[in-house]
């Protein structure tokens, strides 16, 4: 995905379409607040694509490319936002004089962020008389930072949401305009977990961007002592360790499993990736031993800190796989 449009045009070519089809629907879009829209993920999609069905005045679209070193298994705005003809951006550094200088140039009214990646600058939360409000992962003020479902799932929650909120410098802390939480089961993965809450993102815009836009949302500040602040999750974060209870192992198997880089203890130079467990399978249930110990090869038993875990699902990794034994330790 590249740079397109010019800052100081003020009229995308969706603009200029949508003016020769329906003069009566441009009139009445261009006469809107103009929002700039900082967005990735499928939420941010999803987000997105209701401000068009709405006629919205979307001018520009903040995003990232795609790392080549990630999964992509979401669907992101930057293909609706061609298909219309928004202009798009991806600076890797969106806070630098240059990029707040061409933000300005867009004379954005209103700033909408929807699973954005980076922190954006107090001079660029300053720029819309509208304010700035971003979508986020969880119901605040739990679960402020990255990965916020993924982290829950790894916790145990039974219940997570989406927050819409204003923008402050600090993370995730300003006050609250609206938000929905849905169950989730303690055998969802992440990925499932996730499938369950995105409708909650789109219902809760939908509830609110009325008022967003006419300046009159209600806001209730966040209980700061009630806050919890987690940072972003990287591949070393899946790494076993089997002094911990099968349920907390169990958790942190289906928080970070497929499409995420998955849990994996390592034996030797072979890494072996833990895709799926069972914590109270026959095989499992009422072992017991030092933690880390195969108590069964067929099928793949392995004790906990306070139990055992029947390993269904793994893979080889970095080097052939090694031939295990009962009583070894991983």
């Amino acid at each position: 995905m590249s740079n397109t449009g010019e800052p100081g045009n003020k009229t995308s070519l969706f603009h200029k379409d949508l003016f020769w089809h329906n003069p009566k629907s441009f009139i009445s879009m261009i006469s809107r607040p103009r929002i700039m829209y900082f967005a990735y993920s499928e939420v941010g999609c999803e987000c997105l694509e209701l401000l068009l069905e709405r006629g919205d005045n979307v001018v520009a679209l903040f995003t990232h490319e795609d790392n080549p070193h990630e999964k992509i298994w979401f669907k992101t705005p930057g293909i609706l936002a061609r298909e219309k003809q928004i202009p798009i951006f991806t600076p890797e550094k969106v806070n630098t004089p240059e990029w707040i200088e061409k933000i300005a140039a867009l004379q954005p009214e209103l700033i909408l962020s929807v699973y954005y990646r980076n922190m954006i600058s107090e001079r660029i939360l300053a720029l819309p008389r509208l304010g700035a409000f971003n979508m986020h992962g969880s119901l605040l003020p739990k679960y402020r930072g990255r990965a916020p479902i993924n982290w829950a799932v790894l916790h145990g929650e039974p219940r997570i949401g989406m927050t819409l909120h204003r923008m402050v410098k600090q993370a995730d802390a300003g006050a609250i305009v609206d938000q929905e939480g849905v169950d989730i089961g303690p055998r969802d993965t992440a990925v499932q977990a996730f499938r369950k809450v995105l409708p909650c993102a789109r219902r809760v815009l939908a509830r609110q961007i009325g008022a967003l836009l006419a300046g009159t949302a209600k806001e209730t500040p966040q209980d700061s002592s009630q806050a919890t602040y987690f940072g972003g999750r990287t591949s070393e974060d899946g790494r076993i360790k089997w002094i911990q209870t099968s349920a907390q192992i169990f958790n942190l198997i289906r928080a970070v499993t497929d499409p995420y880089p998955g849990a994996f203890t390592d034996v030797g130079p072979a890494r072996l990736m833990v895709w799926w467990a069972e914590p109270d399978s026959p095989a499992a249930r009422g072992r017991q031993g030092r933690p880390g110990e195969i108590l069964s090869l067929v099928p793949l038993v392995v004790a906990t800190g306070d139990g055992a875990l029947e390993l269904t699902r793994t893979e080889w990794r970095g080097a052939p796989a090694p031939e295990l034994k009962t009583g070894q330790l991983l």
